[in-house]
């Protein structure tokens, strides 16, 4: 296993990680479909609430171990726009374990240099959770550690009209000329305007689809798929991950492997 340290100043500092994993082809942004949670909770006999609650503590797991790793980003699908359709105790469990989890871990977020970010159209969350979600934004901002991103009441889809409805207004109004939409001016009307595009999509329970999750983001990730259910994920799993996108070669459509660290220093 791996143990961190901090710097004088707070940073995280890497000393030791699992000796089969090569630090230096580390991946810089993580990105995970975290599926399974009602089907670990219904194979036990119980309620489809305990398979949410273990789902968190997967996901606190997984956080730690790759800020403890030098993994730069963590991008988590918690809540998709599609989920609003899910039964209303569920959908309001949901709320509240959002609101619980993140009371009782900001602090230890805070002190483990975590930057924590909210993705997605917040507005229409519960206003205690809105307020929470200012506060922990406002409280980590500035933190040195890894990037933590929480898709919430996401969807790719809306993500990319609503980024298209910005580029259209700038245009309409005559602060951007439509013949200079490129690419890189496109991404920064997204969400993730501030992080570079996940290098590697773990996706648990066997699933084979990326259900509206971070479509323009994900063009050339690499994709890990585990049958493994989402509240079992562990170190384990993690490691088994990163040493499946250690063992590609990535070219981005090119004829030459690019290694993940020279995809971060081009």
């Amino acid at each position: 296993m791996s143990c961190v340290s901090t710097t004088s100043q707070g940073h995280p500092q890497v000393s030791r990680i699992p000796s089969d994993l090569d630090i230096h082809r580390m991946p810089a942004h993580v990105a995970i479909i975290m599926d399974g949670n009602g089907r670990w909770a219904q194979a036990r006999g119980l309620p489809r609430m305990m398979g949410h609650r273990a789902g968190v503590e997967a996901l606190k797991t997984t956080l730690r171990l790759c800020n403890d790793w030098g993994i730069k980003a963590l991008t988590a699908y918690a809540f998709s726009t599609e989920n609003w359709s899910r039964p209303g105790d569920e959908v309001s469990f949901l709320m509240t374990l959002f609101e619980r989890v993140l009371q009782q871990e900001l602090d230890s977020l805070e002190k483990e240099q975590v930057q924590i970010r909210f993705l997605g159209d917040l507005e229409a969350l519960p206003k205690r959770l809105q307020n929470l979600i200012e506060e922990a934004t406002k409280r980590t901002a500035l933190n040195k550690g890894i990037h933590f991103n929480v898709c919430t009441n996401y969807g790719g889809r809306r993500e990319l009209v609503l980024a298209a409805k910005k580029l259209a207004e700038r245009s309409a109004s005559g602060e951007l000329d439509p013949a200079l939409i490129d690419e890189n001016i496109f991404s920064a009307e997204l969400l993730t305007a501030d992080e570079v595009d996940p290098d590697l999509l773990i996706r648990t329970s066997g699933e084979n689809r990326i259900s509206n999750f971070l479509l323009w983001q994900l063009a050339y990730a690499e994709i890990h798929v585990t049958e493994v259910l989402w509240p079992d994920f562990n170190s384990v799993e993690l490691k088994k991950a990163l040493i499946d996108y250690q063992s590609r070669s990535r070219r981005f459509g090119g004829l030459d492997p690019i290694s993940p660290s020279e995809q971060i220093n081009s």
